[in-house]
């Protein structure tokens, strides 16, 4: 089946590959294993980790071990990949690497972006579970808050890293735990090429906005409409009068907004048009050299209303169109994530170690990449993930 420059199939290309789709899911598994456990030093462990991202991929329901196992077809592998995943010391880190370079080719990602996944749990005894708040549906719920690093494009996206949210973690914020996990990244993986977009609603940046500046990573925050900002530009509203909120800000410079451009399946041509605007701002009573280079970035679902969502970046020569096209892949990984996260069990570990949790989520990930990549056509959808030759 091939794949357009742009990684876009069409429809009489879907159709005519329709027959073939079994077979490259099996070859993109194959070669995701092979890419992916080339770090375990030890033969069984690279079985053991391609029978368990097949296990997850073939299982009903949820992606127990015990469930892996079955679907298998020799529930006695339980035992062995219950150690695997719990109690084997093969090191994540460089399985994750492998992944992030593989999907690099794959789908090309534009941004690394980071979103909590919220993972209820009705028992206490698990790593990290706590009281959170779930803040994409802005609800609270007990059970593990995670967040993950996504390589994403306009066409797809997958997880690349994780880090949880642990009570013990010297009160660690939501926000510094979204941070972390893609600096963690960003260290490991070289990945201050690529802009990170912290899908994290923040209400005061600064702190934020430091981290990324001083490892040197551009980044798109997207902040709360109560935070502080002072405009930097004398010609707008605003200059010269303190700090006001980012909402306010936004408000203010509705005449800078100019109709962009971002790819929407849901859309009858394919491509949505909305408003937005940018404006140069400032962090109040901050040093100089970190509020210099600011932006702030607002988007509007309708013209008479209220900014939807604001973000704030250190990438202020960037167009508001490429910024806002950034900022829209937090929508295509919250699609990704509610349609393959489940069904590659990206929530459901059942053990209680965060060694184990580790494991189980990097293999889950390796299987989310493969739902994604060989998915057929998507209900409502107008695109068809690429898949790497």
């Amino acid at each position: 089946m091939s794949v357009h420059a742009d990684g876009i199939m069409s429809v009489r290309e879907l159709r005519r590959g329709a027959v073939a789709v079994g077979s490259e899911r099996e070859q993109v598994l194959q070669e995701l294993s092979t890419a992916l456990f080339a770090s375990l030093p030890r033969r069984d462990q690279r079985r053991k980790g391609e029978q368990y991202v097949r296990g997850l991929l073939a299982a009903q329901g949820r992606r127990s071990i015990r469930n892996v196992a079955v679907c298998l077809g020799d529930p006695t592998l339980e035992q062995s990949l219950h150690h695997f995943i719990c109690n084997s010391t093969w090191d994540w880190m460089p399985v994750r690497e492998a992944l992030a370079d593989w999907l690099r080719q794959a789908i090309g990602p534009q941004a690394w972006v980071v979103r909590q996944m919220s993972i209820p749990k009705s028992g206490r005894h698990s790593v990290g579970v706590g009281r959170g708040l779930d803040l994409h549906r802005d609800q609270p719920f007990h059970g593990q808050q995670a967040f993950g690093v996504w390589a994403a494009s306009e066409q797809a996206s997958s997880p690349v890293n994780w880090r949880l949210l642990l009570e013990e973690a010297q009160g660690e914020t939501q926000e510094e735990c979204a941070a972390a996990a893609a600096l963690d990244f960003s260290r490991l993986y070289d990945a201050s090429r690529r802009p990170v977009v912290l899908d994290t609603p923040t209400r005061d940046p600064e702190s934020v906005i430091r981290r990324f500046n001083d490892a040197g990573v551009p980044v798109l925050v997207r902040v709360q409409g109560t935070a502080q900002l002072t405009v930097r530009e004398a010609a707008l509203p605003g200059y010269g009068q303190g700090a006001h909120s980012a909402q306010r800000i936004a408000d203010s410079v509705r005449g800078l907004r100019r109709p962009t451009g971002w790819l929407d399946p849901t859309a009858p041509s394919g491509v949505r048009h909305v408003p937005a605007a940018k404006v140069r701002v400032g962090l109040p009573g901050r040093e100089e050299g970190l509020a210099r280079g600011l932006v702030l970035v607002g988007e509007w679902e309708s013209p008479r209303r209220p900014a939807t969502r604001l973000w704030l970046t250190n990438m202020a020569e960037v167009p508001a169109s490429a910024l806002l096209r950034l900022a829209k892949l937090t929508d295509r990984v919250g699609q990704d994530l509610s349609g393959f996260g489940d069904r590659a069990g990206l929530r459901d570990f059942e053990g209680r170690s965060l060694r184990g949790w580790h494991c189980h989520i990097t293999l889950a990930s390796a299987a989310h990449a493969v739902e994604v990549l060989t998915a057929s056509r998507r209900d409502g959808e107008r695109y068809f993930p690429g898949i790497p030759a």
